[in-house]
């Protein structure tokens, strides 16, 4: 396809959430389809481009408004971005529904279409567009600055629309997901929390007084030790014997606990 002209359909919020912005981009001239989906709408006669383009509509629409539904999708916005060869506005009116099938065999809906359109009616045509379906749905962000080790809390975030085709590190949908999570490393303000950037809270922080547990033979001893590092439970990190002043090596166990690994 050489010379091809662009569609853009979106339909409504699926579920109610939190008020979302617009792009407010200008670039593109998109119209909401909620239209699309009302019973017994009668569609304005037109060439085949436009059949074609209502037809895309309606399958693309019912297929991201039941993957919405199995995925849980809570506030998304929908849309597709469909192609059409130049070919589309020479080809007749078909008289007959049209046929959609997938030709591409995409792994996720969120990859790129390939669909072929027939005209089943004697004398009828074939022809093969592609749509760029994309979900927009609300994301965890840093409201501000998170220090690696910090615990995060509800004025520490807020949600933002993005583009979850595009999230390939992954992302999180609800604020409650990442409260009481500590930032793995620093944490720019308005960046996208995703997996990775998050571990559960620290056990024991740097410079923290830690209990020092050792046990040889069913024996259990214990003394006061200062964390030389941060840790999470089975992590091994530095800590000074506060009493003796060496310096040794000891395993996370808990909040404030350590054992020695020798």
């Amino acid at each position: 396809m050489t010379k091809s002209a662009k569609h853009r359909s979106l339909s409504n919020t699926l579920l109610p959430h939190r008020a979302q912005p617009e792009d407010g981009s200008g670039k593109r001239t998109s119209a909401w389809a909620a239209l699309l989906l009302l019973p017994g709408l009668v569609w304005a006669q037109g060439g085949a481009d436009e059949q074609i383009r209502q037809a895309v509509d309606r399958h693309l629409n019912d297929a991201l408004l039941r993957e919405a539904k199995r995925q849980g999708w809570q506030g998304a916005r929908l849309s597709h971005d469909t192609s059409l060869p130049a070919s589309a506005a020479r080809l007749p009116r078909c008289d007959e529904p049209l046929q959609i099938g997938e030709t591409g065999g995409s792994q996720s809906l969120l990859d790129r279409q390939r669909l072929m359109i027939r005209c089943a009616q004697a004398n009828g045509w074939t022809l093969e567009v592609t749509s760029q379906p994309s979900v927009w749905l609300p994301a965890v962000h840093a409201q501000g600055i998170i220090e690696r080790g910090q615990t995060l809390g509800r004025d520490d975030l807020r949600l933002e629309p993005i583009n979850i085709g595009k999230a390939q590190r992954g992302y999180f949908n609800r604020l409650e997901e990442v409260q009481g999570m500590a930032a793995k490393r620093r944490i720019r303000a308005g960046q996208t929390l995703t997996p990775s950037l998050l571990a559960q809270p620290l056990a024991v922080k740097r410079g923290q007084p830690v209990k020092i547990v050792a046990s040889h033979d069913g024996i259990e001893a214990s003394t006061s030790g200062e964390a030389l590092g941060d840790g999470q439970p089975g992590e091994v990190i530095r800590v000074r014997n506060v009493r003796s002043g060496k310096v040794i090596d000891a395993q996370v166990v808990e909040e404030g606990v350590v054992t020695s690994t020798f």
